[in-house]
Order: C-alpha cells, then sequence, then structure tokens
C-alpha cells in the first residue's frame, strides 16, 4: 500500500502547520529551521523561503554547494495494541512527513521580507509584527540572510492507518490520546 499524500495540498498544509524543518547541507551539518511553503499556480510546492543566521556554519557550505536535504514532521505518534480489540495485532507508528531535496541560493535583499512574511504566518491575527522591535530590528537585519530553497524533488509519506479494517481504524480514532494525530488520519480519508 501507497501511504502518498491524497495530492499537492496536503504537502503544503503540512508544511503550513508543522514550518520547523531540519535543513541538511551535503556535509551533513543540520540546522532545524521555520520554514514558508511557496507554490506555483496550480499549488504546487515549489520552493521555500526562510532564513539563517549569518554565522551559522551553513552559510559558508551552501555557498560552496547548494544541495540541500529539508525534512518536515507533522503529526505523529505510537499507536498502542492496547487501543484496538484484536489480541494479535501488534503495535505501531503514524506520522506524515515530507522528505525535499532541494538547492538553496542566498537572496539577502529579500531579508525583512523573510522576517516579515515569517511572522505573519506565526502570528496570524497581527498579534506580533516587527516593527515592535524598534531600533533593535534593523541591528536584527543585518545578522540573518534570507534564502530560498528550490525544490528538485520531493516524497510524502502520510501513514495514517490507511491499510487498517475498518473496525480497527474506528478503535484507534476513538481512543488515541493524541487528537492532532487523529484528526490527521480522519483527514486523510481511507484507501479502499
Amino acid at each position: 500500500m501507497s501511504f502518498a499524500p491524497r495530492g499537492p495540498a496536503d504537502v503544503v498544509s503540512l508544511i503550513a502547520a508543522h514550518p520547523l524543518a531540519w535543513v541538511v547541507s551535503r556535509d551533513f551539518d543540520a540546522t532545524p529551521l521555520p520554514l514558508l511553503a511557496e507554490c506555483d499556480a496550480e499549488g504546487r510546492l515549489v520552493s521555500l523561503f526562510g532564513h539563517y543566521a549569518r554565522r551559522n556554519p551553513q552559510v559558508a557550505a551552501f555557498e560552496q554547494d547548494s544541495g540541500a536535504l529539508i525534512l518536515f514532521t507533522g503529526p505523529q505518534g505510537y499507536v498502542s495494541p492496547t487501543l484496538v480489540s484484536k489480541p494479535q495485532w501488534g503495535p505501531t507508528w503514524n506520522y506524515a512527513a515530507v522528505r525535499i531535496v532541494a538547492d538553496i541560493a542566498f537572496v539577502p535583499e529579500e531579508t525583512d521580507a523573510a522576517l516579515r512574511r515569517l511572522a505573519a504566518h506565526l502570528e496570524p491575527d497581527g498579534g506580533w509584527q516587527v516593527e515592535a522591535m524598534g531600533e533593535r530590528y534593523p541591528r536584527l537585519i543585518e545578522q540573518v540572510v534570507a534564502f530560498r530553497a528550490t525544490v528538485v524533488s520531493c516524497e510524502a509519506t502520510f501513514k495514517l492507518a490507511q491499510d487498517e479494517a475498518d473496525e480497527t481504524f474506528a478503535e484507534i480514532v476513538r481512543g488515541h490520546p493524541d487528537q492532532q494525530l487523529v484528526r490527521a488520519m480522519l483527514d486523510q480519508g481511507r484507501e479502499r
């Protein structure tokens, strides 16, 4: 059974809801960074937008070799056999994850936009804006640099109990303590 998402919108939604990703350079250095999805007119992911602290060693690494592996994890969790009424059923782990191979290009002229867009995404009700930093903001912006990661390939796995019998699926949904994971399971629907 394939645990592919239903479509490109599922990948974009996962990134929007869980923007913290591991960005891995070819030298196996890795930094967790919040990233924003950028899509084409059809809603397919084409790039990721974010920023690095200029002093991060990955900045120099990506200037030499732009290849990156970017890993997102969405809802995930252990599913105990105690949730189902079948004694022979074994434990499993349900999860949604996205693996992206990308080329990173630094776009220092977009650093202000990167910070503003990230703040707007994380503070959708306008609770905080960069202007609140006052005189600190110009100093901050000198310490970071924006980048765009152009997607070369994207693989997503949404293993969310789609392969379970209807009764087993219902028992997991009814008894699992992680409601975010349960919502993801229900959202992905069932393959039949």
